[in-house]
């Protein structure tokens, strides 16, 4: 019985000691990456972090139906985040994003919705400001671009 116990954990440890010298898939070097990235960057509560936070949409027509951006974020906090509300700086453009708690390490997206035909052509810009339980409290996400009267021929 002892033999075979030997013999056991003698495999455990060879087995161990070739999956480490396994050369790794780009899908496990990405979630390590990933998951040492987000280690330890928040000590102690929710942290809300987004990948960008400006988007520019360049020249777009008026009446060219409605322009939508999600805005992608993780929580690389230590305690689940919940967003809480959002307020746009104008009636022509509308936040939408999920109720449900985004655990530690966990990704959201919150989704933007600009309605050029509410407004006179020209330059905009539009800030959102994002309410959660994130230590930071208040995140500000702002996406701009022109407006274009397209003349009917």
């Amino acid at each position: 019985m002892r033999k075979i116990l030997i013999l056991v954990a003698g495999l455990l440890v060879f087995t161990d000691a070739a999956a480490q010298r396994r050369p790794k898939s780009s899908r496990e070097k990405a979630d390590t990456a990933c998951m040492q990235s987000l280690a330890g960057r928040v000590q102690g509560g929710a942290h809300l972090h987004f990948l960008n936070t400006a988007h520019d949409f360049g020249d777009i027509p008026r009446r060219g139906g409605d322009l939508v951006k999600e805005f992608v974020f993780v929580n690389d906090g230590t305690e689940p985040l919940v967003i809480l509300h959002a307020i746009t700086s104008c009636t022509c453009t509308k936040a939408s994003y999920s109720k449900r708690p985004v655990a530690p390490g966990e990704c959201g997206v919150i989704k933007i919705i600009y309605e050029p035909h509410k407004k006179e052509p020209g330059a905009f810009s539009k800030v959102i400001q994002i309410f959660s339980t994130s230590v930071d409290g208040r995140n500000l996400l702002t996406i701009r671009g022109n407006s274009i009267d397209v003349k009917k021929l």
